[in-house]
């Protein structure tokens, strides 16, 4: 048994997927599979029934989960306990955040040439997660976080960008409305994966006669270049450093689809000049 079998375990606990558990992981759904077929080899039960439509948990699976949550607990705690101590700041983030996160730390590294800055890509649970246990100084996320013991500090707030295929009807338009835009369908990841996003988009339409019209969820699997390919008359949004090769960009003249980008700190932690530094430079 091995730990990282124990997290792809936990992620296929709550993700109830297999696709989504290895996506959130980051590797792909046949090593996820192969790693979870290991375990229950090693501790000879079944975790899993599969079938082609859903994953259900095993008696087994109930109760292992709490013990493998507590070991990863345990294995953040034993790497927050013999960190260095020396001047040193780990930063949980996603790629969407790489381009703004590497150079708030090339700007720290420069004024503490003597700091070691981590970057750290983790999935939005997770990075809750680490900076909870101490395993991460801070992290970003999009929106906000309400839970004991964490703080969170806006950074700044950033549009969200409207993307279509060229064959859509809008695409050779300079600007659009989002009343442009309503009666062409919206299509987006289902909404139990993109809370935040499916919010935003319903106060953005709130005071307008008419809402957007949404098309069939974006499926796990799908990338929304490939869905807007498919259905050139739909239209999509997206985070602003998203990729958008093979898409074209339209600019919304209301600046209705804003959403704020925060740090999550430990509340009592008593920020170092080197994080009070890089966090300054995450502002700019």
């Amino acid at each position: 048994m091995e730990l990282r079998q124990l997290a792809y375990f936990v992620a296929v606990c709550e993700e109830l997927s297999f696709s989504k558990a290895a996506s959130r992981c980051f590797i792909s759904q046949s090593a996820i599979s192969h790693q979870i077929a290991r375990l229950e080899r090693d501790l000879g039960v079944s975790l899993f029934e599969r079938t082609t439509r859903a994953v259900i948990p095993t008696d087994a699976t109930t109760r292992l989960l709490p013990l493998a949550k507590q070991m990863l607990s345990l294995e953040s705690a034993i790497r927050a306990t013999v960190r260095t101590t020396g001047p040193r700041i780990r930063l949980a983030a996603n790629m969407s955040f790489a381009t703004r996160s590497l150079s708030a730390i090339a700007g720290t590294r420069a004024a503490h040439t003597d700091a070691e800055i981590e970057y750290v890509i983790k999935p939005f649970r997770q990075r809750i997660t680490a900076v909870a246990d101490g395993d991460c100084d801070l992290a970003l996320i999009r929106g906000s976080v309400d839970q004991p013991g964490l703080a969170v500090e806006q950074l700044w707030v950033e549009d969200l960008v409207i993307a279509t295929s060229s064959g859509h009807p809008l695409a050779t338009r300079e600007t659009v409305t989002l009343a442009d835009l309503s009666p062409y369908p919206l299509l987006l990841p289902p909404e139990q994966e993109q809370v935040l996003l499916h919010n935003i988009i319903r106060a953005a339409f709130a005071d307008l006669p008419k809402g957007p019209t949404y098309g069939p969820p974006i499926p796990p699997d799908h990338t929304a270049t490939m869905e807007l390919l498919n259905r050139p008359d739909a239209w999509t949004v997206l985070y602003a450093e998203s990729p958008t090769e093979g898409l074209v960009v339209l600019e919304l003249t209301e600046h209705r689809l804003r959403i704020p980008v925060s740090a999550v700190l430990r509340s009592d932690a008593r920020p170092s000049p080197i994080l009070a530094t890089l966090l300054a430079n995450l502002h700019r």
